[in-house]
């Protein structure tokens, strides 16, 4: 089994009949037989690598494949560097929750929103309270309220068992 060969071919690997070259300093040099954009290269020190294998003829360009190929790692490495991941957070409350912890919380969720998270609000229900989802229903709204310049609603609250969720994305 032939290992798989990543990116363009270079040198000998080229099996066109003719290429366009393109030489190291960007000038078009023409269209020509592999062999002779081959003797090319060799005489400038450089590689033969064809960069657009679609087109008719073939484009290739005289250039140091070592340096091509750490060149586009590094770009590689820099955009997923620059990716961000967004996570969801996840708030956990109570129906009767006291203003100060409310506070606490929602400071907590401005938090994740400044750092482009998604914040997952859950309501817990335990034994009587479930008589009284409106109550829960209720917070939730005011959470939607306070929040509204900072985050939009991805997902409006619902009942899943014996808690309610609503899920806040940043704006």
């Amino acid at each position: 089994m032939q290992p798989r060969d990543d990116g363009p071919r270079v040198n000998e690997k080229i099996d066109a009949a003719s290429v366009l070259v393109i030489d190291g300093e960007g000038e078009k040099r023409g269209e020509m037989s592999v062999e002779a954009a081959m003797e090319l290269a060799e005489e400038a020190g450089l590689d033969l690598v064809e960069v657009s294998p679609t087109a008719k003829p073939p484009v290739c360009k005289l250039l140091d494949y070592g340096k091509f190929k750490y060149q586009a790692q590094k770009k590689a490495n820099e955009a997923r560097k620059k990716q961000k991941v967004i996570e969801v957070k996840e708030i956990k409350m109570r129906p009767n929750i006291d203003t100060h912890d409310y506070d606490v919380k929602m400071r907590a969720m401005e938090r994740f929103f400044n750092d482009g998270d998604k914040v997952k609000v859950t309501l817990r229900f335990r034994g009587r309270e479930m008589a009284h989802p409106e109550l829960g229903r209720a917070l939730l709204e005011r959470v939607k309220a306070d929040i509204t310049e900072m985050a939009k609603v991805e997902m409006e609250p619902k009942m899943e068992g014996r808690q309610m969720l609503m899920v806040l994305a940043p704006k």
